[in-house]
C-alpha cells in the first residue's frame, strides 16, 4: 500500500476541489457520489428539510465543509444547523443532524470513522441512509435505532426535544425503484 501525500491544512483550505473532498490528519480524502440514487435521496432531503427551516429553526446545508478537529474536515451529504450559528464558510459549531447517504461503494468502517468525529465535535444525530436498502438510522452516542418505511411507527428520523422529524418512509416513496 503506497503512503499518502500529506498536505498541509492550509493547502487543502486554499484549494478548490471538485468535487470537495475531506480532510483527514494531512490525507486529502475522496468521497462516493455521482450515483443517481444518492443524488436523487440528497434533493428530496434537501426539498423536505429546506421546507422545514422557518418551522424549525434550522439552516439547511449541503456537501458543507464541516471542521471536526484541527486537523480533520469532513462534509456530510447533508446537515442541519441552528439558524442562530456562526455564518461561516466551514461550520465549526457541531451541527444538530449530519446525514450520511450511502453509495454502492461506501465502506461501513468508514462512515462509521465519520460518527466517531461527529460525535466527538458534539453532533447528538448522525442519519445513515441507503436508497438501495430503503433503510434509515439514527446514530447516537448510545446507539442505533433502525427506521424504515415497513415499520409506520418508526418511519420517521426525530431529534429529540426539538421538532425536528423527517418521515423517512415518505421520501423513499419519492425515490424510484430500479
Amino acid at each position: 500500500m503506497a503512503t499518502p501525500t500529506l498536505v498541509p491544512v492550509e493547502a487543502y483550505l486554499s484549494r478548490i476541489y471538485h468535487p470537495d473532498r475531506e480532510y483527514v490528519d494531512g490525507v486529502v480524502v475522496e468521497r462516493n457520489l455521482g450515483e443517481r440514487d444518492h443524488s436523487r435521496l440528497q434533493a428530496l432531503l434537501t426539498i423536505y428539510l429546506g421546507g422545514m427551516e422557518e418551522e424549525w429553526g434550522v439552516v439547511t446545508l449541503t456537501e458543507q465543509r464541516v471542521q471536526v478537529s484541527a486537523a480533520r474536515f469532513r462534509i456530510p451529504d447533508v446537515c442541519l444547523l441552528a439558524a442562530d450559528d456562526p455564518n461561516e464558510p466551514i461550520v465549526r459549531k457541531p451541527p444538530i443532524v449530519c446525514i450520511e447517504i450511502l453509495s454502492t461503494e461506501d465502506r461501513m468502517s468508514a462512515v462509521e470513522e465519520k460518527m466517531v468525529d461527529y460525535f466527538e465535535m458534539g453532533v447528538r444525530h448522525v442519519w445513515v441512509i441507503d436508497p438501495e436498502r430503503r433503510t434509515a438510522f439514527d446514530y447516537t452516542r448510545r446507539g442505533a435505532r433502525e427506521t424504515n418505511k415497513r415499520e409506520a411507527v418508526n418511519g420517521i428520523l426525530s431529534v429529540a426535544g426539538s421538532p425536528i422529524a423527517l418521515p423517512i418512509a415518505d421520501i423513499f416513496d419519492k425515490l424510484p425503484r430500479r
